[in-house]
């Protein structure tokens, strides 16, 4: 008895709650800044991801937790909204450990007329501020894990190896291949490469950014594709979401988002070494 009498305790320290509340508000003040608008779209929702890698939580009537505020932010977008960004608990299902959690906190913004490469400046200007100043380094995905080759776990795998490598510092891995373009664009003139980036902070993946790819018959075939790839794996099939598929019919503006880890930030900034340290309560 005992034991158990202390287990409705938090799972962080008072220190690591009060830091946590620092790089939100520093985060709210940066965006503030910048004349980029928060808003708040629903966790519970008909649809979720077809990410052949992420399994989405869902109730017992077929509604799914989202994974991602992402759907609905480009459906603002579509309707006029002007550069945005989302702060709040996201869900994914089956993922534990010392960097995962099946609920955790998720920012994700969108900036109108921005590239890959513009964002890419902001999230540099971000981890300066939450941070300390430090040099961003780039090297290509094809420099850091080789040519593709084998199934994907064995990329994944591969992908999760050269990250170790790189020992600590900061680094953005971009041009990946068309193959793992997610919802990003190709490069004009190269489809080889799409135009996505993975910010890599001592050896912790942080955040995934895009210039996204606005042609709804492009994201309905890789829709398609991801349930094919989900089905040889066993996964459930998932539906695509015609909401945001007629949103981009209607016109999905040029714009580049990225979403970003908050757990993982605190941690990185509190020197922790598991997401259970920065969390208030990380029990399940």
């Amino acid at each position: 008895m005992a034991g158990q009498s202390n287990q409705w305790r938090p799972t962080c320290s008072l220190a690591a709650l009060l830091a946590r509340a620092a790089v939100v508000a520093e985060i709210r003040a940066f965006f503030a800044d910048r004349d980029v608008i928060e808003v708040q779209t629903p966790t519970l929702g008909r649809t979720s991801t077809t990410e052949p890698q992420i399994d989405s939580l869902h109730t017992a009537d077929g509604a799914f937790l989202q994974t991602s505020p992402e759907h609905y932010m480009k459906r603002l977008l579509a309707a006029g909204a002007p550069s945005i960004y989302q702060l709040g608990p996201v869900h994914r299902a089956g993922e534990t450990g010392r960097l995962h959690r099946e609920e955790f906190t998720m920012l994700e913004w969108y900036r109108l007329g921005f590239d890959d490469a513009a964002l890419m400046e902001e999230v540099t200007a971000l981890m300066d501020r939450i941070l300390g100043c430090g040099e961003c380094r780039r090297i290509s995905h094809e420099s850091l894990v080789g040519a593709l080759a084998g199934d994907q776990a064995d990329l994944d795998l591969r992908f999760a190896n050269a990250v170790e490598r790189l020992g600590e510092g900061r680094w953005f891995v971009t041009d990946y291949p068309a193959a793992q373009a997610s919802l990003a664009r190709l490069r004009p003139g190269n489809p080889r490469l799409a135009a996505r980036f993975e910010l890599i902070v001592d050896g912790v993946e942080l955040a995934n950014g895009y210039h996204e790819l606005t042609d709804p018959t492009e994201l309905r075939q890789r829709m398609a594709r991801d349930n094919a790839i989900r089905a040889a794996a066993g996964r459930p099939h998932m539906e695509a979401d015609e909401r945001l598929l007629a949103a981009m019919a209607e016109g999905l503006p040029d714009c580049a988002g990225v979403a970003l880890g908050v757990d993982r930030l605190v941690m990185l900034a509190m020197g922790a070494s598991n997401l259970a340290e920065v969390m208030p309560f990380a029990e399940r």
